[in-house]
C-alpha cells in the first residue's frame, strides 16, 4: 500500500512512528540566540533585554504542540503499520480490494462467533471459581494451609481467566519475582495487567471498595486473602492510604503488594510520571515491564472512548493479546534520594528494559488540564535569561 501511495506521490500520514515534527533538542537559550542571531544585530550575552524576535520562538513552539505534541497522543490506540483484520489501523485506506473484505468478514464470523462464546465461558468459570473457590478458603482457620489453598485458588481461577483472553504471555528472568514484605512496581496500559501478572505470582491488591459485580469479588478475595481495600472517603487520605500499606510491607509475612503508579491507562508506547506515594514507605520496589504486541490486538483502555463491557467485548473479540514481562532486579530508597527521584529511577529503569519513551508529563492530563506552575517555570526560564537572577541584579 505504501509503496503504490509512493509511486502516485501521495503524502501518507503516520502520527505514531517518530511524530510528524522534526524537532531537535535543544535549549530555550540555545534557540532564542540562534533566531537573534539570524534576524537582529543584538546578541543576548551582549544585551540581556527584550527582543520582539524572540516571541517567534515560542509562537514556533505553541503550534508544535497543537500539531504533534508528545502526551495527547499517548491517551488513544496506536496506529499500526500493517491491517491485522480488526479495526482500521491505517488512516489513508478504507477500501482496498474485495479479496481482503471478504477475509474480513470471514475474520468477524470466526471471532464473533466461534471465539467469543467460548471465551465468555471461560471467562464467566474463572470468575465463578474464584468467588465460590476464596470464599471457600475463607472459612478455614489461619494457617500455612489455608494460604496454601488461597495462592493455588487465586493463581488457577487467573490463568482461566487468561486463556479467556487467549493472552501469549512470556516472562523473563522470573527469578526477580517480587517477594514478601515488598512492593511491585509496573506500567499501565489495561485492567488486564492485574490478570496477566497474577496468573505467575500471588499478589494483594490495593484499591477502592466498589459495589456490585466487582464488590462480590472483593468482597470473597479478602476472606482468602489480606488485600487493602480502601473505601471511597478514604482513599483522598494520603496519610491513611500511606499507613495502611506500611503496616502490611513492615510484615514481612503478608504477600507483595501490586501497584500501579502512574494511575491511569497508557497506550503502551511510554511511561509517563508515577505518583510518589508507594516509593515514600521505604520498602523494597520490586519493577515489572509489561509491553504488549499490538499486531493480534491492542490491550490499552482507552477509558474516555469505552466503557468497560465494550472493552472486555473488543478484548474478546480480538485475534489474541500477546505481551511480555521483565522482572526487573529489585531496588531500594538510596540515602540521597528523595521520593521523586527513587520514582523516577524505577520509571526509567521499566521504560528502558520494554523499549518505551521514558515521560515526566503526570498521566492525570489524561482528564486535566496543564498546572499552572508548568508555565511558570516556562516564564520563570526567559525572565532569568532577560532580566538575569537576584545576584546578577544586585552585582550590576
Amino acid at each position: 500500500m505504501e509503496r503504490g501511495a509512493k509511486e502516485k506521490n501521495h503524502q501518507l500520514y503516520k502520527p505514531y512512528t517518530n511524530g510528524i515534527i522534526a524537532k531537535d533538542p535543544t535549549s530555550l537559550e540555545e534557540e532564542i540566540k540562534e533566531i537573534r542571531r539570524s534576524g537582529s544585530s543584538k546578541a543576548l550575552d551582549n544585551t540581556p533585554e527584550f527582543e520582539l524576535s524572540d516571541i517567534f520562538y515560542f509562537c514556533r513552539k505553541g503550534m508544535e504542540t497543537i500539531m504533534d505534541d508528545e502526551v495527547t497522543k499517548r491517551f488513544s490506540a496506536e496506529e499500526l503499520e500493517s491491517w491485522n483484520l480488526l479495526s482500521r489501523t491505517n488512516y489513508n485506506f478504507q477500501y482496498i480490494s474485495l479479496r481482503l473484505t471478504v477475509l474480513w468478514g470471514l475474520g468477524v464470523l470466526i471471532r464473533y462467533c466461534f471465539l467469543l462464546p467460548l471465551r465468555v465461558a471461560l471467562a464467566f468459570t474463572g470468575i465463578s471459581l474464584l468467588v465460590v473457590g476464596t470464599t471457600m478458603v475463607g472459612y478455614l482457620p489461619n494457617g500455612r494451609f489455608k494460604e496454601f489453598l488461597s495462592k493455588h485458588v487465586h493463581l488457577m481461577c487467573y490463568r482461566i481467566c487468561v486463556r479467556a483472553l487467549t493472552a501469549i504471555i512470556t516472562y523473563h528472568d522470573r527469578k526477580n519475582r517480587p517477594r514478601n514484605g515488598g512492593i511491585c512496581v509496573a506500567n499501565h496500559t489495561s485492567p488486564i495487567d492485574v490478570i496477566i501478572l497474577a496468573s505467575d505470582g500471588y499478589y494483594a491488591m490495593v484499591g477502592q471498595v466498589h459495589g456490585g459485580l466487582m464488590g462480590v469479588i472483593q468482597r470473597a478475595m479478602v476472606k482468602a486473602c489480606p488485600h487493602v481495600w480502601f473505601e471511597r472517603s478514604e482513599v483522598k487520605d494520603r496519610h491513611l492510604v500511606a499507613r495502611r500499606l506500611t503496616e502490611h510491607v513492615q510484615d514481612k509475612s503478608k504477600l507483595p503488594i501490586l501497584i500501579f503508579p502512574e494511575g491511569t491507562c497508557i497506550n503502551n508506547t511510554s511511561v509517563m510520571m508515577f505518583k510518589k506515594g508507594s516509593f515514600e514507605i521505604g520498602a523494597t520496589v520490586y519493577p515489572v515491564a509489561i509491553k504488549y504486541d499490538p499486531q493480534f490486538g491492542d490491550a490499552f483502555w482507552n477509558s474516555s472512548k469505552y466503557g468497560m463491557v465494550t472493552y472486555l467485548l473488543r478484548m474478546m473479540t480480538s485475534w489474541a493479546i500477546v505481551c511480555s514481562v521483565w522482572y526487573l532486579p529489585p531496588m531500594t530508597r538510596q540515602a540521597e534520594e528523595d521520593a521523586v527521584q527513587f520514582a523516577n529511577r524505577v520509571k526509567s529503569a521499566i521504560a528502558r528494559q520494554g523499549g518505551l519513551v521514558d515521560l515526566l508529563w503526570d498521566g492525570g492530563l489524561k482528564r486535566e488540564k496543564v498546572k499552572a506552575t508548568f508555565k511558570e517555570e516556562q516564564q520563570k526560564l526567559y525572565s532569568k535569561m532577560i532580566v538575569g537572577t537576584q545576584e546578577d541584579r544586585s552585582r550590576s
